[in-house]
């Protein structure tokens, strides 16, 4: 019973995502992002509790990543996929039926999808993220994603809500996540082994600068946050190679 606690919180992590895919599909594209982000919620918690209760198992790593593949994976995509598909943004319920104009390139949107199920993939057979991470890890890129309905209808800033809805923009954000995803680019861990400032500077500082730009900046630090990540780790590497 023990041993499938951990397994629970990861099917809780697929409800999550399946729910969010019916959210999405009729739409409400703010319920789909909030179903995603619970779902990713308890991706974080499975893997800490099979650390706990130390009954980490193959099962467990392979449910994981499919759950992930469907919460991280496809949430995000049908929410592109919304975005470019309809003249106004789903922010709440509208009909979808196979009449409906829907271009052919919004399909392009699920390249998200199988960028994340090739990443999960590498990630299950690449010994060499057990302590880090190559390429950005697909919660990361699904909160990327779906953080632009927060971002159209709370922020509300005209320039901005335009270069959101932009199909071009979406399409190169789609294609953008494959190339994200599957880079060959270390990122620093932010696993705290410690409470020590000194052996966890780089992650305490860039914790408290993202802080900063949430109290600032609101759903609009997200991105910035996500992009940061991967920018000092390149620049990290580089100094550390140097050294």
């Amino acid at each position: 019973m023990k041993a499938f606690i951990p397994n629970l919180i990861t099917l809780l992590n697929l409800l999550m995502g399946c729910i969010g895919i019916y959210f999405a599909m009729q739409g409400e594209l703010i319920f789909a992002a909030y179903c995603s982000a619970l779902g990713i919620f308890f991706d974080f918690f499975d893997g800490l509790a099979a650390r706990l209760l130390k009954v980490s198992s193959e099962l467990g790593k392979q449910l994981d990543s499919l759950a992930d593949l469907v919460t991280s994976g496809v949430v995000p995509a049908l929410v592109v996929f919304q975005l470019i598909s309809k003249d106004l943004v789903g922010l709440g319920p509208f009909e979808f039926s196979i009449e409906s104009k829907t271009p052919w390139f919004a399909f392009l949107a699920f390249a998200i999808t199988l960028g994340s199920a090739y990443r999960l993939a590498k990630f299950n057979i690449d010994e060499n993220q057990t302590e880090k991470f190559i390429g950005l890890p697909t919660p990361a890129n699904a909160i990327l994603i779906l953080i632009l309905p927060f971002i159209l209808k709370y922020e509300n800033i005209d320039w901005l809500n335009k270069l959101i809805l932009n199909d071009i923009f979406l399409i190169v954000l789609s294609l953008l996540s494959v190339v994200l995803l599957n880079m060959k680019v270390e990122l620093f861990s932010l696993k705290l082994k410690s409470l020590n400032f000194k052996e966890n500077k780089l992650i305490f500082l860039f914790l408290i600068a993202s802080l900063v730009l949430l109290i600032l900046l609101k759903f609009l630090a997200i991105p910035l946050i996500i992009l940061s990540y991967i920018l000092v780790s390149i620049l990290f590497k580089k100094n550390t190679a140097k050294n």
